[in-house]
């Protein structure tokens, strides 16, 4: 049955994203809707930002203010669900009649569309030099103290301001680096 399940996007209240999925997953399990409704996320991305004391300190934000993705089985039970979930103002599509993302669209947003899991392959190590290729920190060098192969991060000590400091950045936005 989970091959008919799909990444849709619902639109939320601002601010409301993480209550909205709190509250899908609550009735799912109290509904035992479990295999029709199978996650909810909200994707987030640790960022830098400068505080009021201009120290760097990294921060998590949402990719996609007043949005949740959520991985299900189009029926009326599960559109019901959604739907009438405080804070929820409906899914993304025509006329809110629910879309689902594209395999493409779901990979770019870091998620897994189907049951097929992309497979990236590390090409450094702990100690390497790696320059960072995205983000806020882009075109810095900095050495990976660890890898989490199965979160696919990996935390990079970079130079800031004079002092190190470690951040956990996304293995797709690391190149070996022949900088030293």
């Amino acid at each position: 049955m989970s091959e008919s399940a799909k990444w849709y996007v619902i639109h939320t209240y601002s601010g409301y994203e993480n209550k909205v999925a709190q509250t899908i997953m609550k009735v799912v399990e109290n509904r035992k809707l479990h295999d029709l409704i199978h996650e909810v996320q909200v994707p987030t991305e640790m960022v830098m930002e400068m505080n009021e004391k201009n120290k760097m300190r990294e921060v998590e934000r949402k990719v996609f203010p007043g949005y949740v993705l959520v991985k299900m089985i189009l029926t009326d039970d599960s559109w019901y669900v959604v739907r009438n979930t405080r804070g929820c103002t409906g899914f993304v599509g025509p006329g809110s009649k629910p879309v689902p993302l594209t395999e493409k669209e779901a990979l770019a947003l870091g998620i897994n569309a189907g049951e097929k899991t992309a497979s990236v392959e590390i090409k450094f190590k702990a100690g390497d030099k790696v320059k960072i290729t995205a983000g806020p920190m882009e075109g810095m060098v900095g050495e990976v103290e660890s890898i989490d192969a199965e979160a696919m991060t990996a935390d990079v000590k970079v130079s800031m301001f004079g002092r190190d400091t470690t951040a956990t950045l996304d293995i797709t936005m690391l190149a070996v680096s022949d900088e030293y």
